[in-house]
């Protein structure tokens, strides 16, 4: 037995289902994903000894596990000394995932990460923007199954944000829930 896809599902089931009830009348006018941004902050990470050299490789190494690809350093922009921050330090690390790689890592955050995540009742629809943009955060990388706790060197938490080409924010919550997001009812 061939399972289905997140994108062959979308394809088939999703677009006719949106186009019924919002009243479109082209496939290319319904609501659809665009990209999954991944960050991580290094923030206290960063002002340790050797960060560089031995917390650095293995930040890139879990992040590009958990994403399939490799992620981009990002720098600070200007100092802030509050903040304890210098100009083109690295603060963090993002990936994009677009294409048919989106759709599989958003059907492995749906079915194995939320649920391997503890006291997990549902996405608040707060985390919904007016622009339909969806942004989740996890506390710990261990929740994703491809790190493995023994061998792992580095504890992080990440933010995801899953953007959709749409401005109306009802129609990107009704997206999200026919392709099987968890959100809690409203």
């Amino acid at each position: 037995m061939k399972t289905i896809t997140l994108k062959e599902k979308y394809n088939k089931e999703i677009i006719p289902q949106m186009k019924k009830e919002f009243g479109f009348k082209n496939n290319l006018a319904v609501p659809k994903l665009e990209k999954i941004v991944l960050n991580v902050g290094a923030g206290r990470m960063s002002q340790q000894p050797n960060f560089q050299d031995k917390l650095l490789p293995e930040l890139e190494k879990e992040i590009a596990l958990i994403s399939g690809q490799k992620p981009k350093l990002t720098m600070s922009k200007k100092s802030i000394s509050g903040f304890k921050v210098r100009q083109g330090q690295i603060i963090g690390l993002k990936t994009t995932i677009r294409g048919n790689r989106m759709y599989d890592f958003l059907d492995k955050i749906i079915k194995i990460v939320f649920p391997r995540v503890k006291d997990f009742k549902g996405i608040d629809l707060k985390n919904i923007d007016k622009t339909g943009n969806l942004s989740v955060g996890f506390k710990e990388n261990m929740v994703f199954s491809e790190i493995n706790p023994e061998s792992s060197k580095v504890d992080f938490g990440l933010e995801i944000t899953i953007v959709v080409n749409t401005v109306n924010r009802n129609e990107a919550i009704e997206l999200y829930r026919l392709l099987g997001m968890p959100l809690k009812k409203s």
